[in-house]
């Protein structure tokens, strides 16, 4: 491939940026990113430093012993299991504003709008036919895995690995089959409970990149967020009606939530927005960590709990697993004398409790404000972050300092390799455990 003079070049004052890149001939640039990606590669000085997050996947990309010069193809999923991951994903309530917001936009300017699952799964596509049947050839069809163990750094899989925006163009993909294409996607997230539900991405030939491209998809996965909170809003309402005059007739402390426990209707009790219920909810008796033993009956669009009032709430909890073992799905079990109960967890809380794992003596506010954002300062983001945790985990976690209890036991299931602790994890304390071995 023919050097690119970098005195040619208004890039070698500092790292790559896409709207710098864009200032220059497409040729030019083109060659100037495979000199930068081949460098890398090689474990050689690149003529002009890559992007942060482009140069981070790559290492990454390395790390699985992923290769560059593999086949941009693979196994797609069969037509029952894509309509029924079609179906169980809550991004298909919000299908017609991602379509109605990119459809006239991707059709203009020949590219694709996709829309994965959490797992990178590309459950969704639209666009052009001629643009369609590119997408094909390099396996961007419905179906197909997207992450980047998959298919190696790009939009969909980064994304999902980093949870943030990322645009990635020609030679920054680490599959070389991909280089012809670009593309920008952003994570979509379930407004209810935080968990990431997939990625809304735009991709085409790398002819068509243009900056701006990352913003707008990004705005477009905020507007699908706003139309699943909406929905969520009118699912809750339509509870309460339906809640609100059985709890009139009750005594006690009851509360009606939905299915991700969100309150509606409560009686008896100081209002709480949220419960946090089992990944299983059953009719039938239940230990909640913050009200004891309760009895639990189905309400259409949710459930009815009643605080068993004949059971003291004096559960003895005994043991914690924190299970950050899965790459993008963490827990948090408890079990005690009532009972076991688990519940999955933010990436913020999962940061904290992790934190919190390790350092059973505790952590004050500005250490934790240390740990998580390099800046011990940041104070009243941590203390409304543990509130929220507290409420989640009575009797598990104490403070002043914050801490585990001290007689519960914690376990903590780590990945198998430490380097794929809390990938998306730019906290301090996690980066330098991601360099330490496993105890």
């Amino acid at each position: 491939m023919k050097d690119v003079p970098l005195k040619d070049t208004p890039l070698n004052d500092g790292p790559l940026d896409l709207t710098r890149l864009m200032a220059m001939d497409g040729a030019r640039a083109a060659r100037l990113l495979h000199r930068v990606r081949d460098a890398a590669l090689a474990g050689e000085p690149p003529p002009v430093a890559p992007r942060p997050v482009i140069e981070a996947s790559w290492r990454r990309m390395l790390g699985l012993g992923l290769d560059p010069d593999r086949s941009a193809y693979g196994v797609l999923l069969g037509p029952d299991e894509l309509e029924q991951r079609r179906r169980a994903s809550a991004l298909s309530e919000a299908m017609d504003t991602l379509s109605g917001a990119l459809r006239e936009i991707v059709h203009s300017s020949h590219q694709v709008m996709v829309v994965t699952d959490d797992e990178g799964r590309v459950l969704w596509r639209e666009g052009p036919p001629a643009t369609l049947r590119q997408a094909d050839g390099i396996c961007l069809e419905e179906g197909a895995a997207w992450s980047e163990r998959a298919m190696g750094t790009n939009a969909i899989g980064t994304a999902l690995a980093m949870r943030t925006p990322v645009q990635v163009h020609s030679a920054e993909h680490f599959v070389h089959g991909l280089h012809t294409w670009t593309c920008a996607a952003s994570p979509v997230h379930d407004p209810r409970d935080g968990r990431l539900l997939g990625v809304v991405d735009v991709s085409g030939p790398a002819t068509g990149f243009h900056p701006t491209t990352l913003a707008l998809v990004s705005s477009v996965a905020r507007l699908a967020e706003s139309e699943l909170r909406q929905r969520h809003g009118r699912a809750v309402e339509r509870l309460r009606s339906v809640a609100a005059p059985i709890l009139c007739r009750l005594g006690g402390r009851a509360l009606a939530v939905d299915p991700h426990g969100w309150t509606a209707a409560v009686t008896g009790m100081p209002p709480v927005d949220r419960l946090p219920l089992p990944k299983t909810l059953r009719a039938g008796r239940l230990w909640q960590p913050s009200l004891g033993m309760c009895s639990v009956e189905p309400l259409p669009g949710g459930w009815l709990i009643q605080v068993d009032e004949e059971c003291p709430h004096s559960e003895t909890i005994s043991r914690v697993v924190l299970d950050l073992s899965r790459p993008r799905r963490w827990s948090v079990a408890v079990s005690g004398s009532a009972g076991s109960w688990a519940q999955e967890l933010t990436p913020r809380h999962a940061e904290l409790l992790y934190i919190l794992a390790v350092h059973r003596a505790g952590r004050s506010a500005a250490e934790l404000a240390g740990d998580v954002f390099g800046d011990p300062t940041r104070t009243v983001t941590v203390r409304a972050e543990m509130s929220r945790v507290r409420r989640h985990l009575s009797g598990v976690l104490a403070h002043r300092p914050y801490r585990f209890s001290e007689e519960v036991e914690v376990e903590v299931v780590r990945p198998r390799d430490p380097a794929d602790l809390l990938p998306h994890s730019t906290a301090p304390a996690v980066l330098d455990a991601r360099r330490l071995p496993c105890p």
